[in-house]
């Protein structure tokens, strides 16, 4: 428990130069401090995530203990499916940050390097508008649901929709930073709960992707 809380008055004690690194100007200071709030609601919902995936495997695995005595867990399969619901969510906003959604580069790769950013930025338009699709009927689906039950928990059914709108703003806020080339300012240390030395997850998934860049650029020269 002190130690918990030991981490939690450093995390503290650390905002104010995590927020206003040297040398920044004004507008910066106040991208780097909306930044910050935003990576601190992901870590949680990262955290989240890992919680839902854990329950969810408890979940299906004590039902399929329990049918080896012949009873079954009524609302299992339900909590299992909204859970699987909101995890499916949670990933497309990952996917976004991190660059993961799969992508047919067979032509891209060819075009000029002036038309490649140029799709590059009205891709990530067609994200931002995505986002903003799942925010927008994601919260009216929430509302028109609540007023159903589901059968075995009696739970709204509103619930297995929270997760769109959560996913559509942070798919927005990814897309966006990438469209105005802001990413220098997100506090990975915070996302990946790494203030040493060691490498964030982003940055070693983004040395991948220049690695696999380098390598087609070599197969394209030696073509």
């Amino acid at each position: 428990m002190n130690r918990v809380l030991q981490k939690i008055k450093d995390f503290f004690a650390s905002v104010p130069s995590e927020i206003c690194r040297d040398g920044m100007k004004g507008w910066e200071k106040a991208v780097s401090a909306v930044t910050f709030v935003f990576d601190c609601i992901y870590r949680l919902l990262l955290e989240f995530s890992k919680l839902v995936l854990l329950v969810i495997v408890v979940v299906v695995s004590v039902q399929v203990f329990c049918r080896f005595f012949k009873h079954s867990i009524m609302w299992s399969e339900e909590v299992a499916l909204l859970l699987m619901v909101w995890t499916a969510f949670i990933a497309m906003a990952i996917g976004v940050e991190k660059d993961l959604h799969i992508s047919i580069t067979i032509f891209f790769n060819k075009l000029p390097s002036a038309v490649q950013k140029v799709l590059q930025k009205l891709i990530l338009i067609a994200i931002i508008f995505f986002g903003i699709i799942l925010i927008r009927y994601g919260i009216e689906l929430s509302a028109v649901s609540m007023g159903n039950k589901l059968p075995a928990t009696q739970w709204p059914n509103g619930v297995k929709f929270m997760m769109m709108p959560v996913s559509g703003v942070f798919i927005c806020y990814f897309a966006l930073l990438d469209l105005l080339g802001l990413k220098r300012f997100r506090h990975l240390s915070i996302e990946d709960g790494n203030r040493g030395s060691e490498k964030t997850d982003q940055q070693i998934v983004e040395e991948m992707q220049l690695a696999k860049k380098a390598a087609d650029s070599e197969e394209e020269a030696d073509v």
